[in-house]
């Protein structure tokens, strides 16, 4: 295990963030989970992040812990994120759509960049994962919102990763989970054809089987982490590993 670990996952309380609290293959490790309510992380900052006083909190929180931090590793997680709301461009809520721009577009910038500041004066191995989606390749109507965010998530990654191969040294990398069984493929199957129009494709995805269980996805997440041939910026599939 690596001597003085530190990690940051966000999103912790449900899903895929919750998950990887679960999997840290560092017992000794000082997890930190950030979400609006309790998880399973020793140490648990609550924090909204589609509030941009949430990423005020979270970036405070990246000082305090590594202005003196003199442990071997840090990792941050960035795992929050929600799908909706699901439904075409200009007739979903205004707030709740507002919302979600603010915690998949904005906040992985915002909250990224904070963490590289913060830790620029170390040396030690740092890496910093953002999650992306096929839908920053492919256009779902009723989701624009999300696919667009996660499309921009990719672009900052390869550039601030190409970056941080120049100078900075941190690997910055963004990582498609695939299709999995978590709350937000519930919701797109809980709407309609006339809010999602590829509907049917996501209840046929849980009605074959088709998606995986979180805790693999952060099993294998943990793996490929601890392979350090991988270069900062890329964009990574995980079922590719």
């Amino acid at each position: 295990m690596p001597d003085g670990t530190l990690i940051w996952v966000t999103g912790a309380s449900q899903g895929i963030g919750k998950a990887l609290v679960e999997a840290v293959p560092w017992p000794a490790a000082r997890v930190i989970g950030v979400s609006r309510g309790a998880g399973p992380a020793p140490v648990h900052l609550a924090a909204d992040l589609a509030d941009p006083g949430g990423w005020d909190v979270l970036e405070a929180s990246f000082h305090r812990e590594l202005a003196d931090f003199s442990g071997g590793r840090v990792v941050f997680l960035h795992a929050a994120a929600a799908i909706g709301p699901i439904g075409f461009a200009g007739e979903t809520d205004p707030d709740v759509y507002r919302a979600s721009v603010l915690l998949n577009a904005a906040a992985p910038l915002i909250v990224a960049e904070a963490f590289l500041r913060a830790g620029r004066h170390l040396r030690c191995r740092r890496q910093l994962v953002l999650f992306t989606s096929g839908a920053a390749r492919r256009a779902y109507p009723g989701v624009a919102a999300y696919g667009a965010a996660k499309a921009a998530v990719d672009q900052w990654v390869r550039a601030a990763g190409d970056e941080q191969t120049r100078r900075g040294d941190v690997q910055i990398l963004s990582i498609n989970p695939g299709r999995v069984a978590t709350g937000m493929h519930e919701q797109l199957r809980g709407t309609t054809d006339d809010h999602l129009p590829d509907h049917a494709e996501f209840v046929r995805l849980d009605e074959e089987g088709l998606l995986t269980d979180p805790r693999e996805v952060a099993r294998k997440l943990w793996s490929l982490l601890e392979d350090q041939d991988i270069k900062s910026g890329q964009v990574l599939n995980l079922a590719d590993y």
